[in-house]
């Protein structure tokens, strides 16, 4: 294999980064972690048993009373984090005795979205109220009794897709017959509009830095965000990723209301009941940021996590509601407005970071082969010049 700098990144170069993307703290300590290990040799396959017993080290420093794991096995479905299921029976100070369902949610050697547990540990917390999430227990957030930062909260019940339809990786290309559009689709709208709602605080989100509002301040950290995971990751110069770089450095919106932002909000990051088709869960949350709102709507719009109705007449949002139903919806449900020109910037950071982490993170991840979903994370490179040439069509329309 052919030397690269960035397999074994020097200091300075660590430090260069650092100074050239202003970025939250919080995302600064998660790149620079990274970066520092890089070159280290970490398993990237941990047995059950050897989760398991890192597992009952931590519960066994935490809880006062006797407990009990069972059940420990591996989750299905995601590409970027490491997931076991497993049964507790223990003792809750405010409840007493009980069993629960849980996944122990840990960050691989290097994962496809570098991201912080704590911070999706505090969004759940705060969230529940406003949208259906899983109840978390405990995090261990700079990996103390873990290999990684490792989040364990509750199962939930639900499935990502309709039963007995095909889909690929990572929800791409899911496919909703019209009985599911019609009853999941105002709640994938309604359940959006909640989260943008949400009143953020940073009592409810220390670990998250908010905006000034009226402020370019948020969107120039998701754009150096987006630049320095490319510039530490990526294997080759490309063009199109610089213009597209330069015009968003040098187009940046102000964002007039901070809003909590999902991040990767689309098909295959909820769950519903089979029987009911009401939403039981949202999930994965580890992009998200405060910010503003658009970048959900920009991300959850694009091309590639939707499709053609079958008359093959109207794009469908993520296979479930047409697409001008859907801001109209949004706007509807969220008291917001919609800015095309805000939009349009949107939808090229989205592209660019969804570039980003296919042709950059993914390939660095693989090379290296940092993650137990070296295959899965493998297969997504397979979408990147897809997503290239959305970039582009984006550019075009703006340029």
């Amino acid at each position: 294999m052919q030397l690269d700098f960035r397999d074994a990144p020097p200091s300075d170069f660590i430090e260069a980064m650092r100074t050239r993307y202003d970025v939250e703290p919080d995302v600064d300590k998660v790149l620079t972690r990274r970066m520092e290990r890089r070159s280290e040799t970490h398993p990237s396959y941990l047995s059950i048993g050897s989760l398991t017993q890192h597992l009952t080290q931590m519960l066994e420093a935490t809880l006062d009373a006797p407990f009990t794991i069972s059940g420990s096995r591996w989750l299905s479905g995601g590409a970027s984090k490491m997931q076991m299921r497993f049964s507790l029976d223990w003792t809750d100070p405010a409840t007493g005795r009980r069993t629960d369902e849980l996944v122990l949610r840990m960050e691989p050697t290097e994962s496809l979205n570098p991201s912080s547990r704590q911070r999706e540990f505090e969004l759940l917390r705060a969230i529940g109220a406003s949208v259906p999430v899983p109840q978390v227990f405990w995090v261990d957030a700079d990996g103390t009794w873990f290999p990684e930062p490792t989040l364990i909260y509750a199962f939930s019940q639900g499935i990502t897709k309709p039963p007995q339809k095909a889909r690929m990786v990572t929800g791409i290309g899911t496919y909703y017959p019209p009985e599911y559009r019609k009853a999941l689709g105002p709640q994938f709208v309604e359940n959006l509009a909640r989260i943008h709602r949400f009143p953020v605080t940073a009592e409810a989100l220390p670990s998250f830095d908010v905006p000034e509002a009226n402020s370019t301040e948020g969107a120039l950290w998701q754009v150096n965000r987006g630049r320095r995971i490319w510039e530490e990751d990526r294997s080759e110069d490309i063009p199109l990723m610089d213009v597209a770089a330069n015009w968003l450095t040098r187009n940046v919106p102000e964002v007039d209301t901070p809003s909590l932002v999902h991040g990767d909000y689309r098909a295959g990051n909820f769950l519903f009941d089979p029987d009911t088709k009401a939403f039981t869960a949202v999930l994965d949350w580890e992009r998200s940021y405060v910010g503003d709102r658009h970048r959900d709507l920009a991300w959850t719009s694009s091309r590639i996590l939707g499709m053609m109705d079958e008359d093959d007449r109207e794009f469908l949002i993520c296979g479930l509601v047409p697409q001008d139903e859907f801001f109209e919806r949004y706007q509807e449900a969220s008291g917001f407005s919609v800015d095309p020109d805000r939009m349009k910037w949107y939808q090229v950071l989205a592209r660019y970071q969804q570039v980003q982490t296919t042709l950059g993170t993914a390939y660095r991840v693989v090379r290296l082969s940092k993650s137990h979903q070296n295959i899965v994370v493998a297969r997504l490179e397979s979408v990147a010049y897809m997503l290239a040439e959305e970039l582009r069509r984006s550019l075009a329309e703006v340029c």
